[in-house]
């Protein structure tokens, strides 16, 4: 297959099963909202080390918002249940609870319920109170600029993580900016995160590795600089590789976020730069979900 004189590899990419949650952060203004945010999605890349992979889902018009303020929707998947229910309440007291203005509600009102305000309330050492509105409870916790308000529990839902396309071009700036401009399209559809730094990977791993502590490692095999030495996938001509990761809250989700962003990779064309697309296909070893590329660009 070729799309626009770009080569798409008869590859998949292979993913696995999460659990994620959807929550809705607001603020005085979107400044704040973002900020709550950014905190809070911090240092949530990989599972491998981070113990949830997190990121901002979209800003949210005021509109949106049950409190009728500027918002930002933020995803948060993780291994299981109990892994996400702490990662979601050590967060949002952390990075939440802490930034100036800001409020925390649920964004998936189905689905498994987990703790947002429920064990919060307790920062407000007896002074908190709670509302029952629409059948959902909130709770007002007193804080020095005011109040925290913060509804008691969000939904949790089952997830795929792990989805993801390689971008093959002939120099790390081509490389680069073909991601970029995938993103940028890709941050249009909803129900997804790119957890990476801007949404982008550099260190692509395999599953594995000759050291027993590390369960992955290296993708010696799309690393420019091992063509000598390795069983490498690169041509002479390809310099850099980059990779986009998807998590979503199905898998049609990421199917067409994956679609989205190969399509704008590809408009860029060899006349920048741009080669293949390609996946991370670990045979089966990592999990279930099979994103075949060409079926995905049919």
């Amino acid at each position: 297959m070729n799309i626009n004189g770009v080569q798409i590899d008869a590859t998949f990419a292979e993913a696995f099963p999460m659990r994620g949650t959807r929550i809705i952060i607001t603020a005085q203004n979107t400044k704040w909202a973002q900020i709550a945010a950014q905190t809070l999605t911090g240092f949530a890349t990989s599972v491998i080390a981070c113990g949830c992979e997190a990121g901002i889902e979209r800003e949210l018009d005021p509109s949106e918002t049950p409190d009728g303020r500027p918002g930002v929707a933020v995803l948060i998947f993780a291994m299981g249940g109990k892994t996400l229910a702490k990662q979601v309440e050590t967060r949002a007291g952390q990075c939440v609870l802490t930034c100036p203005t800001s409020a925390l509600f649920s964004g998936l009102p189905d689905g498994d319920p987990i703790a947002l305000g429920k064990n919060l309330r307790f920062f407000g050492d007896g002074f908190q109170i709670s509302k029952r509105i629409n059948g959902r409870r909130y709770w007002r916790v007193p804080v020095m600029d005011g109040e925290f308000l913060c509804e008691e529990s969000t939904g949790m839902v089952n997830a795929v993580g792990g989805g993801n396309f390689l971008i093959l071009a002939e120099s790390q700036p081509q490389a680069l900016a073909a991601c970029e401009a995938a993103i940028e399209a890709m941050r249009k559809v909803p129900n997804v995160i790119m957890p990476f730094p801007g949404g982008v990977v550099r260190s692509g791993s395999k599953v594995g590795s000759r050291y027993k502590a590390l369960n992955a490692s290296t993708n010696d095999a799309f690393c420019p600089t091992l063509k000598g030495q390795t069983q490498t996938q690169l041509s002479p001509e390809i310099e850099s590789v980059m990779e986009i990761v998807v998590d979503g809250l199905t898998a049609e989700d990421i199917s067409k976020v994956m679609r989205v962003g190969i399509e704008a990779a590809c408009r860029l064309g060899p006349r920048n730069g741009i080669r293949r697309i390609s996946a991370g296909n670990y045979g089966g070893k990592l999990g279930p979900f099979l994103f075949h590329l060409r079926e995905i660009m049919a």
